[in-house]
């Protein structure tokens, strides 16, 4: 799991509530966050007064400069009915609701393949459990829980397949997948969606104490899942063999609803720039003082970390206390349509997937590419020096004030 904030240590790779409790604990009074928190507030429409300060639902709740949705991509588990459950004998749980359960001497099905599943596989190599299938649909790239590879595979700053992603796809089939690379995707490249990370899997499947399977869930039965067992390369509903997969628990391994950000202003979702195709992925054109950090995010390599978040925020500051450092919607269109041109070639959109590397570029050319944003480059990518470049702003200000030059943010 990834750490929200640089001070964060997890004792494992996906924490368990006690640890995600206790970080946030730790921050909530470091920060003194209960005086600035409000809860029970549902959120349903953030729109500008005249001076184009932020109300959130009404104005009872303050006016604000600058907002950050920090509502994630993940909300509520999807929970999909699957005909026959009420028949099965075992236990059944989404993966997002394993804390305080165990899996110990029980054979284990895990529905899904993708990031979610990770979830489970942990869960499941963790607590001890006699067997583990994971009914799969399609092949997810999976690599090893190592950061020198991830970040390898994250120097990718094209942010799409290209002509060289063979290498890395082969390297990982050669030396990681080894006798299992009939598990590897061959229709989808590694440079197109999230893959798995989880250096177990591949021991527990040689152990013999699981198995990858692809194919169809049919339905559930009293003890299991009937299963439609395809073939590598047969598409998805396609022939295969039907068997009945035995197990005492399944884990749901199916994914979230996405949080909705429909109480954002109408004009942040103009077509062609609605999310994710904002600038930097988190700035709508429209309302560059609207940072909808991790919102917008869809697949990547590479992004486990604090750091992005940081620089996010940074430079939303920058932009709502430099005007002259702020983007203009024309440029921020502009960066929008130069993106998209140069990953045209890219099997999935510009925005739905990037590497860390691709990232780290967007705020590189962010800052190169106004001059008055120099000042600030310490302090978007560091969080430090923004004592200076604020004396020169005060500077500023004063000079537009004696001049009758007003600077409006949208």
């Amino acid at each position: 799991m990834y750490r929200f904030h640089p001070s964060v240590k997890w004792g494992q790779g996906y924490p368990d509530r006690q640890q995600i409790v206790s970080q946030i604990t730790q921050l909530w009074q470091r920060y003194g966050l209960q005086e600035r928190t409000k809860f029970n507030t549902q959120v349903t429409s953030v729109f500008q007064d005249k001076q184009s300060r932020w109300i959130i639902n009404d104005p009872s709740n303050g006016r604000f400069d600058g907002v950050i949705p920090a509502i994630g991509s993940c909300g509520d588990p999807k929970m999909p009915y699957i005909e026959g459950q009420e028949q099965f004998k075992g236990e059944i749980y989404h993966s997002s609701r394993l804390d305080g359960k165990t899996a110990e001497g029980k054979k284990v099905l895990i529905i899904g393949g993708g990031a979610s599943a990770v979830e489970g596989l942990e869960f499941v190599i963790h607590t001890n459990a006699t067997s583990t299938s994971v009914l799969a649909r399609s092949d997810k790239w999976i690599i090893p829980r190592n950061a020198v590879v991830d970040v390898l595979l994250a120097f990718n700053i094209f942010g799409q397949e290209t002509i060289f992603s063979w290498i890395p796809e082969s390297l990982l089939r050669l030396f990681f997948y080894r006798d299992l690379k009939d598990l590897a995707p061959t229709s989808e490249g590694l440079f197109t969606g999230t893959p798995m990370v989880n250096s177990d899997v591949f021991r527990q499947i040689r152990d013999g104490k699981a198995s990858w399977l692809r194919g169809d869930i049919i339905r559930m039965t009293e003890n299991g899942v009937l299963f439609n067992h395809r073939a590598k390369g047969v598409p998805k509903g396609g022939p295969g063999r039907e068997e009945e997969v035995k197990g005492d628990m399944v884990i749901m391994a199916t994914g979230y609803h996405r949080p909705s950000l429909s109480f954002l202003p109408d004009d942040v979702f103009e077509d062609p720039y609605q999310p994710p195709a904002w600038y930097l992925q988190v700035f709508p054109p429209a309302h560059v003082s609207i940072s909808a950090i991790n919102c917008t995010y869809a697949n990547a390599i590479g992004t486990v970390g604090s750091w992005h978040i940081g620089i996010y925020t940074r430079l939303l500051l920058v932009f709502l206390v430099d005007p002259l450092a702020r983007p203009q919607e024309y440029w921020m269109k502009k960066w929008i349509d130069m993106t998209r041109f140069l990953k045209k070639r890219s099997p999935v959109g510009a925005f739905d997937f990037f590497t860390y590397s691709e990232l780290i570029y967007w705020f590189v050319f962010c800052i190169a590419i106004n001059p008055f944003r120099w000042k600030w480059a310490l302090f978007v990518f560091f969080g430090i020096g923004s004592a200076l470049p604020l004396s020169v702003v005060k500077e500023e200000d004063r000079l537009r004030n004696r001049l009758g030059i007003g600077k409006k943010l949208s």
